[in-house]
């Protein structure tokens, strides 16, 4: 069956959630990283992020526009007046650049992720001593107390391509995984889907308190913002939002 395209959701999650064309119901152009799967899907307009904020947004009757940018890109876009909206700030505050922060729509949560047979425990930095870890680019510099010492023993390495993250740990190329842990989810069920592929069971290991701050939209319009924050609250109120995370992450 065709996949219905974003305008199309967005008309059905507004009349589904009871939204209301409270105001003056605008188009929102906003930007997104090119490709975070499972939060961002340029090529389908859809992913978990995309689709709640787009479905927020609708709630007062606003149309959701994404822009696709590289993810370094998505503030800077923001801040020279490209766009009305932007997913991140990546932790530049653009309140002088007139943003008003929404509630986060979605909250990554990094985590370890180690195979469960080999029962490692990680809840200090010297438990990474001597093990290899693929983790995306840029952690490193995020986590560096994390990191730093297995980086300086050669063992540390940056993977772009998560599912090849996902093949490496199950082929025991590496002994541990630092990812989202549904962004890890998401590419052993399409491993699953598409291959002979069999994910062996995972112990996810939590090590840092992630702040809703790092993850909040933010918007040119004030009202707009406020329209947003309403949706979303309805959103999760209404049970739309868990099962948005269910498309993407169950079997």
């Amino acid at each position: 069956m065709r996949k219905p395209n974003l305008l199309a959701r967005l008309v059905l999650a507004t009349a589904l959630l009871g939204g209301s064309g409270h105001g003056s119901a605008v188009e929102v152009v906003m930007a997104f990283g090119e490709k975070i799967p499972p939060f961002c899907f340029p090529e389908s307009d859809s992913g978990i992020e995309l689709e709640i904020i787009g479905e927020a947004l609708a709630f007062r009757g606003h149309r959701l526009k994404p822009h696709y940018y590289p993810l370094a890109r998505v503030p800077l876009s923001f801040r020279q007046g490209e766009v009305d909206a932007a997913m991140t700030d990546l932790g530049q505050d653009l309140s002088q650049a007139g943003a008003h922060y929404g509630q986060p729509a979605v909250i990554y949560q990094n985590v370890f992720i180690t195979l469960k047979k080999r029962q490692l425990r990680i809840q200090r930095p010297q438990d990474l001593g001597g093990l290899s870890v693929v983790a995306f680019p840029g952690a490193a510099q995020r986590y560096p107390e994390w990191l730093a010492q297995t980086q300086q023993a050669g063992l540390y390495f940056e993977q772009n391509n998560q599912e090849l993250q996902v093949l490496g740990l199950n082929k025991d190329r590496y002994d541990v995984v630092l990812s989202d842990q549904s962004i890890f989810r998401y590419f052993e069920l399409m491993l699953e889907r598409t291959s002979l592929f069999k994910a062996q069971a995972t112990e996810l290991h939590h090590f840092v308190e992630e702040d809703p701050e790092d993850y909040r939209p933010l918007f040119r319009d004030r009202q707009i913002r406020d329209d947003f924050d309403a949706g979303l609250e309805q959103l999760k109120r209404s049970g739309r939002y868990q099962q948005i995370y269910d498309h993407y992450l169950q079997q």
